[in-house]
């Protein structure tokens, strides 16, 4: 039964769009969005609008009645005192300050203080009060159709509630309950806790990214609702390790063909690498930028003229385990994931470390097998989990660093190799490391760059939820002008406010390409438009003779089903030798420009999103696009791999657009010339062909369309019957 409350004692937030209520025992009672009337909340649940968390009951005689543990106390009463809500919790005796701002789009929370009196912790040598946690906002949102796990947003068609941080320091979450999910927000202790706010957001679903843009501007963020509606995002990107002065030409040219309007160069492009991230952290220019930053604003100025956007890929979070922040001293803020205090002097002929510490557990990865003592790596084969505790076979002085001494007692750890190579560290956010990194990157990017792909970005220390983004963040906040969108391998809530493009997905096999395109970034679309947000349906390898234009077609075309671009990676040689390249250039090129128009109807839209039904852009007679669906005639030749084929109807004909994948040939049909027109391009000039003993034959090589007004099955009879000469 649903508790009775005194109304006369409940406290009212409001603004235009809606009024939050909840009694004096900080149980919240309702959330009305006024101009629908709809109730968003799931009443009777007695869930206190604030709570604390403790890491142990800590008060002495809370100690002695309470077990040992991590602890959450519910707020039980509040009072307000004009914007400021005066917040108690059971047992606990302090009271949180929590300020309140109603605006008429939303309403901001933050912690301001905390009131202590004076004999709560008398005598004992602290700085009260002891807080591990406050929840400055915890609602039970009734569930509507979408949730946005990114943003934090539950919706439907009409009305939209929205927890959201204000800055990069909240923690922001739900958690899924039958029917309803609690919404919350959190000001943790070893992140920031005096400060740090949240907003609610109750709006219509047509009104929510204006709200949240009021939010941004307010609070001075990143403008994420600005950058998503710039059609700039739905650009396709043309990606590339190595564009520089010398070669920049054959990349512009490149791209054009496909019709790209962004180019991403990959770090390596501008800087010197070895051995897959080692020299990372470094920035030092590749010999063909000798004048360094002036020959890369002349590049980046010569990709603009040609009309397109250069973007910048990097890693923010990794160090080289080849640079100078490794050898020949490792730098004091590389991050170590697992400390331990040396138990005996460590000699520097030493194979042998005693810690006092049990290290089980402890990583044995190869490559990662790397401990930290000063400015010294060491590299261990084995350890013992019996006391005396110690690493065994150790290497010392691993990664060209200097073996050197180490006193008793010092504490050292596991260096936080990263997961992919081993050739690379992360770096210890909660150090000057990433400000330094970022303002490396800031230099590079201010030069004419104007979008970011941020890679590497779950290379963070624990916690993910704030350090994924704020690493980011950190970079971010240093590019001038600020970029037009980023995208990242990563991604947690904040990072909403800049991560417009969302991720990219990593390269799929000719053989497995369409299979993976259905597989993944098709199925993660539909999810991140929850979160208002598209995602890159690249990143896509470029293989000769592999790739095919209906790969490319099959791919390109479920991403604009969701509004999303691609990226390709470039690939120079196989560009080069690709008897198709023009073919599969072209289908890009169209591909980009119907994103450009905006040129695809919903209807259109929805029929390109059934996974199971491929469709191809036509140009047509009247030199307009026009979109079809296709199904590919599998055994064309019995099934020769050189040949593919694909077969639709349009205007009462049946057609078959066909090619050589890996070269030319001539192809046998057994089909009556009078019945068969051949063409580069529908309506264009005629292709010829010759009569043969058994039909006609026809020049294998581009893609050319053949038309005819038989039967769809005697048309697909005659290719599978053909005969490849």
């Amino acid at each position: 039964m649903e508790r009775l409350s005194d109304k006369t004692s409940d406290i009212i937030i409001e603004n235009k769009q809606f009024r939050l209520v909840m009694g004096n025992d900080c149980v919240t009672r309702s959330l009305m969005h006024k101009p629908t009337g709809e109730e968003c909340l799931v009443t009777g649940e007695e869930i206190a609008l604030f709570s604390i968390t403790q890491a142990r009951p800590f008060n002495n005689e809370v100690k002695l009645a309470y077990p040992s543990k991590r602890t959450t106390f519910q707020a039980n009463r509040v009072r307000r005192e004009g914007k400021r809500l005066i917040v108690g919790f059971e047992i606990i005796p302090y009271e949180a300050v929590v300020v309140i701002d109603e605006t008429q789009t939303y309403i901001g929370f933050h912690l301001a203080d905390f009131i202590v009196h004076p004999t709560d912790y008398a005598g004992l040598k602290m700085s009260p009060p002891p807080v591990a946690e406050m929840r400055l906002l915890q609602l039970p949102v009734r569930n509507r159709h979408h949730f946005g796990e990114w943003l934090n947003v539950s919706w439907d068609s009409k009305v939209a509630v929205n927890v959201l941080a204000t800055s990069p320091y909240a923690r922001i979450d739900s958690e899924r309950r039958k029917g309803y999910r609690v919404m919350s927000a959190d000001a943790v202790k070893d992140i920031k806790l005096k400060g740090v706010g949240a907003a609610l957001i109750v709006s219509t679903t047509d009104d929510l990214l204006n709200a949240v843009q009021m939010v941004e501007e307010d609070y001075d963020l990143p403008q994420g609702v600005k950058s998503r509606r710039n059609d700039t995002i739905n650009n396709s990107l043309y990606w590339s390790s190595n564009v520089n002065p010398i070669t920049v030409d054959d990349h512009i040219m490149y791209a054009k063909k496909g019709g790209f309007r962004c180019m991403l160069l990959y770090y390596t492009s501008i800087f010197q690498e070895l051995k897959g991230y080692s020299l990372n952290g470094n920035y030092d220019y590749r010999t063909e930028y000798p004048n360094g930053g002036e020959d890369l604003k002349q590049m980046l100025k010569k990709i603009k003229d040609a009309g397109i956007i250069p973007g910048i890929h990097v890693l923010h979070s990794h160090i080289g385990l080849m640079s100078r922040y490794v050898t020949p001293v490792a730098d004091h803020r590389l991050n170590v994931k697992r400390h331990f205090t040396l138990a005996r002097a460590l000699n520097k002929d030493d194979t042998i470390i005693y810690v006092e510490q049990n290290p089980e557990g402890t990583v044995m990865a190869d490559d990662c097998r790397v401990l930290k003592f000063g400015g010294e790596l060491i590299r261990y084969a084995d350890y013992s989990t019996e006391s005396p505790y110690r690493f065994t076979g150790c290497k010392r002085g691993e990664h060209a660093t200097i073996a050197e001494n180490h006193r008793l007692g010092l504490v050292g750890g596991v260096l936080d190799v990263s997961e992919f190579g081993g050739t690379s560290v992360y770096l210890d956010q909660n150090t000057s490391l990433q400000d330094e990194v970022a303002d490396k990157i800031a230099e590079t990017f201010n030069m004419g760059f104007r979008f970011v792909y941020f890679d590497g970005s779950e290379g963070t220390n624990t916690p993910f939820e704030f350090h994924v983004p704020n690493a980011q963040y950190r970079v971010y906040k240093k590019l001038d002008p600020a970029p037009l969108f980023t995208e990242g391998a990563a991604r947690a809530h904040f990072s909403w406010h800049f991560l417009s493009g969302g991720n990219a997905f990593d390269i799929f096999q000719p053989g497995e390409f369409k299979e993976k395109i259905a597989e993944f970034p098709a199925e993660e679309a539909p999810r991140m438009r929850q979160d208002f947000t598209r995602i890159n349906f690249g990143w896509w390898g470029f293989w000769s003779p592999g790739t095919q234009p209906d790969m490319f077609e099959y791919g390109t075309s479920r991403a604009a089903a969701w509004d999303c671009p691609v990226t390709i990676q470039e690939n120079i040689e196989a560009f080069k030798s690709h008897p198709r390249t023009s073919d599969i250039m072209e289908v890009m090129r169209r591909w980009e420009d119907v994103r450009a128009q905006k040129w695809l109807t919903e209807e259109q839209k929805l029929a390109l999103q059934n996974l199971e039904q491929e469709h191809i852009l036509l140009i047509n007679e009247s030199k307009d696009y026009e979109l079809v669906p296709y199904d590919q005639i599998k055994n064309t030749a019995g099934g020769n791999g050189d040949v593919r084929a694909f077969i639709f109807e349009r205007m009462g004909e049946n057609c078959v657009v066909y090619w050589h994948t890996s070269g030319s040939a001539s192809l046998e049909l057994p089909l009556d010339t009078a019945n068969v027109i051949l063409q580069k391009e529908l309506g264009g000039e005629p292709v010829p062909f010759s009569i043969s003993e058994n039909g006609i034959t026809i020049p294998l090589k581009e893609r050319c369309y053949l038309r005819t007004g038989l039967s769809k099955n005697k048309l697909i009879e005659a290719f599978e019957n053909a005969v490849l000469r």
